[in-house]
């Protein structure tokens, strides 16, 4: 499911573009080159929003870092997380030259989040999880519960799960749950 943005959902010319954008990032970083300059005229791309950025090789994973909320214009987001996808994910090896050929990238815009009180609200395939007890946090995309046929508990344990939490932490009232929603969009694979 993809998120209404004010002004509506990406166009697939603005698509591409981030996706461009996001590759040559990558490329010139391996590269040791200065990073792309950004000089297209899509005004909505310098609007600020939060972004994820997943790499996949071969259609497994290989790297996935973002941020939640937009502090820089959306191409700069996506330029910065791209790189630490691909460069930073603590999960993985830094990308080599030799992989980017077998890379496929995918972006991940994110709507602002909303703190919920009833889980019953969460629609798996449309909503992400951000779920945060004290110091700890984990967050998964809408596509992951999709991706692997989740329920709404098992996305919600999950995501307990990736912030190092119980898996019924969910339950917890002092447990913060919110949601969002993403535009979705990637690379074809090869």
């Amino acid at each position: 499911m993809f998120v209404k943005k004010r002004h509506g959902l990406l166009s697939k010319e603005e698509q591409m573009c981030l996706l461009n954008f996001a590759r040559k990032s990558i490329k010139a970083k391996i590269q040791g080159e200065n990073p792309p300059s950004f000089d297209e005229n899509f005004p909505r791309l310098r609007e600020e929003q939060g972004a994820f950025v997943t790499l996949n090789k071969y259609a497994k994973l290989r790297g996935c870092i973002g941020v939640t909320q937009g502090a820089k214009p959306l191409y700069q987001t996506v330029q910065d997380v791209a790189e630490a996808a691909a460069f930073q994910d603590p999960r993985f090896q830094p990308l080599s030259e030799a992989e980017l050929p077998n890379i496929t990238i995918e972006i991940s815009v994110l709507s602002p989040m909303r703190k919920i009180s009833n889980t019953k609200k969460i629609k798996v395939g449309r909503h992400g999880l951000f779920i945060k007890l004290g110091n700890a946090q984990g967050l998964l995309l809408p596509q992951v519960a999709t991706y692997n046929g989740w329920s709404r508990q098992t996305f919600l344990e999950h995501t307990c799960i990736k912030a190092d939490l119980p898996k019924d932490a969910w339950r917890n009232p002092e447990t913060e749950i919110m949601t969002f929603e993403a535009q979705v969009f990637g690379e074809e694979s090869s």
